[in-house]
């Protein structure tokens, strides 16, 4: 018989969200990892009994640009800290008429178009190789969606993400390009975050949150930051609605993700272990401890 775990929630705070509110038993905690510091210190508590991480993208006053972003470290700590899934809250742009400033879309593809971030815990010495075919569990997804009607939120289930380097908005352009590739939001964040969740065998889900149209828009050809934080506050105080709505469907005890997040490693590694090299490993402790 399959054992029941507890889950612990972690939540990932983007633009405009550097704290959760109503956590009971709350301890901001410095975590130490083997690929240097987090964002920031994460905060432990309980949301209506269950376990909960959150941890500012940013750091709390918004300190560090996306492309300077330590997220190995970052899942690392989550993912030591005992989380089991994931809930990333994503400032984005959109690229469709039909997902105004205001509206949350949850997405279920992502198009990684960075190339400045370390993208892989697995370096030479442990190389492995996780699909990423399907890297939202759609579990959280279902439970994300639900939460967000029952509230009646603004909210489009399914779309693709285009993450792009920044910190520079998108030329006019790379915007119609990234419209007939098909994306609906755009943003700097989400890889290679969710790369990494999956290496670290974490369910993964990240909610969108729209603070503007994207340059396309004849009305928003010159996105400003002014224009972005008016609408991010908004934003923020609708998600923290929708963790507290959410959290308590997702803190069941349960058994293995159906979908397989938790098992990623199973097949994945394919240097073999007489080749594998030892301060690697010692490296992978928390992300692969597991299957190694």
């Amino acid at each position: 018989m399959t054992d029941l775990i507890e889950p612990v929630i972690g939540l990932i705070g983007g633009s405009g969200l550097y704290d959760i509110e109503g956590l009971e038993d709350r301890e901001w905690r410095r975590v130490p990892t083997p690929w240097g510091q987090p964002s920031d210190q994460l905060l432990f508590g309980r949301l209506a009994g269950v376990r909960c991480v959150f941890l500012p993208r940013h750091g709390r006053g918004h300190p560090v640009p996306p492309s300077e972003l330590n997220f190995r470290a970052n899942i690392d700590a989550l993912k030591r800290s005992g989380v089991t899934e994931i809930i990333s809250l994503s400032a984005v742009g959109s690229l469709r008429e039909d997902l105004p400033p205001g509206h949350f879309v949850i997405v279920d593809q992502f198009i990684d178009r960075t190339f400045a971030r370390h993208k892989t815990f697995f370096d030479a010495g442990c190389v492995a190789h996780v699909s990423m075919a399907h890297p939202v569990c759609p579990r959280l997804g279902d439970a994300l969606e639900t939460a967000a009607r029952a509230l009646a939120l603004p909210v489009t289930r399914g779309g693709t993400y285009l993450v792009m380097e920044g910190p520079q908005f998108s030329t006019k352009a790379e915007s119609e390009l990234y419209r007939q590739w098909g994306c609906s939001v755009i943003g700097m964040t989400n890889m290679p975050e969710a790369k990494l969740s999956r290496e670290a065998e974490m369910c993964y889900a990240t909610v969108a949150m729209v603070t503007d149209f994207d340059c396309w828009h004849p009305d928003h050809d010159h996105v400003t930051v002014d224009q972005v934080v008016k609408v991010l506050f908004s934003n923020a105080d609708k998600a923290r609605a929708l963790v507290k709505a959410v959290v308590p469907a997702l803190g069941q005890r349960r058994g293995p993700c159906p979908a397989g997040c938790d098992r990623a490693l199973d097949n994945a590694i394919i240097t073999a272990p007489e080749m594998r090299a030892p301060e690697m490993l010692a490296k992978l402790d928390a992300v692969a401890g597991r299957v190694l």
